[in-house]
């Protein structure tokens, strides 16, 4: 599966499109925005990392009295604070609702809250802990939480944090760090273990649903196609996508083992066959550094957009989009925006949140202008598969370079310009490559290419 899924996604990537993907600025002045989440109503609660959950209205305007504060509670700064927060399914009726945070020893924590009689107010004194897990290094938190429409509350747990995991967290399947848990809430106790939790009775936790991962920031389901999608933070060089069925438990999704797609620390680790590797991929180029996960777009405003998945990436502060065919689009950078977490109002809206900033986003989607023509329609690559020389037709102008990549990632040739729109490729070993087109003004083209 890992090399399947790899050479169908590996640099699978460009910046332009005929569509362009906008930002309106929709409500301002938080602090740290780490989250934003909708209880079945009109509103949105906006989690700060600082400890507050504010609310804001379909206007934009934010109420003046918060939500939610617990900051005496949490540790706050660099990767901890308050980082999740989920509704109850009949919030409606029993007004409970779920936060992520970080405790003043640093421990996860997971608690359940009850609302006020003022529907904009909760009632900081109802606290229940469900869950308090110590970690051992300061970062790595994870801190997604959502209710699945199994009922059930799922979180996601980073590795425990420092540089490389290790002490093995997210492939030791006993271990609550580094993975995807699920639990029944709907008992008298802390919770209980749904059934169909794959390590019940078995080596592993039994909160465990799936693991292998590094520190995933930000899933959620895309209910439509009955998906849950993971986006996992890399080590060093390449950011991950993951898609996988919600129904499909025990699953490994690599890590230590693997960056991505790329082999990192392989000591005492299971066969390759038995891990599922992403199924799209980035790497650090372009300054990127950090994956900020999205949602799979099923609002109504923009039927182009429907279908794909939208994240970021926090340190390029370029926005992505995930096709179907699990290709990568990005947009130029929204330059001062460090985007920290996306979120949908009760009517499937996109909205990201820039923690920099304090700023929150509506997305938008339209068409650009006719002179900005699609770049993947105009380049034809041929042969493919190609032996001595491969041909490439559409691209002109004297600032364009080309870049072959190994399936494996390693830059094999650089040319800085095409000779008779063609590239000598002779001296490449047979097998699996990409090939890239990259411009001087940012407009990039990525096709995977078969060498015999």
């Amino acid at each position: 599966m890992k090399k399947l899924l790899f050479c169908t996604s590996l640099f699978s990537s460009f910046i332009i499109n005929a569509q362009s993907l906008n930002l309106e600025e929709f409500a301002t002045g938080f602090t740290t925005p780490v989250e934003i989440a909708h209880a079945n109503d009109s509103r949105m609660f906006v989690v700060q990392q600082n400890g507050i959950i504010r609310i804001v209205q379909p206007n934009g305007s934010i109420n003046p009295t918060n939500f939610l504060n617990i900051s005496s509670k949490i540790t706050y700064g660099g990767e901890r604070g308050l980082l999740g927060l989920a509704f109850h399914p009949q919030y409606a009726t029993n007004g409970y609702f779920f936060v992520y945070y970080n405790d003043t020893s640093g421990n996860i924590t997971v608690a359940r809250y009850t609302r006020s009689s003022n529907p904009d107010v909760a009632d900081a004194s109802t606290e229940k802990i469900v869950l308090n897990q110590p970690k051992p290094f300061s970062n790595h938190n994870g801190g997604s939480i959502h209710f699945a429409p199994d009922g059930y509350l799922w979180i996601v747990t980073g590795d425990g944090g420092s540089s490389g995991d290790p002490n093995n967290n997210a492939q030791n399947k006993n271990s609550l760090l580094g993975k995807l848990l699920r639990l029944d809430i709907n008992s008298t106790g802390p919770y209980s273990i749904p059934p169909g939790n794959p390590f019940v009775g078995i080596d592993g936790a039994d909160e465990v649903w799936s693991y292998g991962l590094r520190n995933a920031w930000k899933f959620n389901f895309d209910t439509v196609s009955g998906n849950v999608m993971i986006a996992d933070v890399g080590q060093n060089q390449i950011e991950e996508i993951n898609r996988m069925p919600l129904t499909q438990a025990g699953i490994n999704y690599g890590w230590r083992c693997y960056e991505g797609n790329n082999a990192y620390n392989t000591t005492g680790c299971a066969a390759q066959s038995t891990m599922t590797f992403p199924v799209a991929v980035y790497d650090h180029s372009g300054g990127k550094c950090s994956i900020t996960g999205g949602y799979v777009y099923r609002g109504t405003q923009y039927p182009a957009l429907q279908g794909k998945y939208v994240f970021a990436d926090y340190c390029s502060t370029q926005i992505g989009i995930l096709n179907p065919d699990n290709s990568i689009v990005w947009t130029t950078a929204f330059s001062g925006n460090n985007f920290s977490t996306f979120g949908i109002n009760n009517q499937n809206d996109l909205f990201v949140a820039a923690v920099n900033s304090g700023k929150i986003f509506k997305v938008t989607y339209g068409t650009l202008a006719t002179q900005e023509n699609n770049v993947s329609a105009q380049i034809k690559i041929y042969p493919n598969p190609a032996s001595k020389r491969v041909f490439i037709d559409g691209v002109k102008g004297k600032d364009i370079s080309i870049e072959i990549f190994s399936a494996e990632g390693k830059k094999v040739i650089e040319q800085a310009q095409i000779e008779n729109n063609s590239i000598d490729i002779s001296e490449i070993p047979s097998g699996v490559y990409f090939i890239n087109i990259n411009s001087g003004n940012l407009k990039s083209y990525s096709q995977k290419l078969i060498i015999k």
